[in-house]
């Protein structure tokens, strides 16, 4: 029973409409331009411990590296498949804000300015891109109501 009722909510013609404007919508260009800048972003944060200087601080460089990868593969997602995907889009920004503090709230760490400016803006970044990707599926769902 609880097969069939799946298989028959998958293929709901709501459903298969909805599924169609969102990826409508991952094949605009600035939601693709989003999705590529937010991948660039959680690379840069991924590799930022090497790129600043601060590999040396092991467990900012952990959180740095599994944060970015994090981000570029929710990136990639929204880009790929946006429809499955959409209701993932609040996490990228959270990312963001944990690059953010991370520097202060990771144990064991001694900061320099190059680490804490590298956090900073990689998590301003990635947290207003997350917000943009998040608001460009809740604007797409919005007007198509309209």
């Amino acid at each position: 029973m609880s097969t069939s009722a799946h298989e028959a909510m998958r293929t709901h013609p709501d459903i298969l409409e909805m599924r169609a404007r969102y990826e409508r919508a991952a094949e605009q260009p600035p939601a693709q331009v989003v999705d590529g800048l937010l991948m660039m972003a959680g690379l840069y944060a991924a590799c930022s411990a090497w790129i600043v200087g601060f590999s040396g601080q092991m467990n900012l460089t952990m959180s740095n590296l599994f944060t970015g990868l994090a981000v570029a593969l929710l990136a990639a997602a929204f880009g790929t498949a946006l429809a499955r995907t959409h209701g993932m889009t609040f996490v990228a920004p959270l990312l963001g804000v944990w690059l953010i503090v991370s520097p202060w709230v990771v144990a064991g760490v001694t900061t320099s300015t190059g680490m804490i400016w590298s956090n900073v803006v990689v998590g301003i970044v990635v947290c207003v891109l997350g917000l943009a990707a998040a608001a460009m599926g809740t604007d797409l769902m919005t007007r198509s109501r309209s």
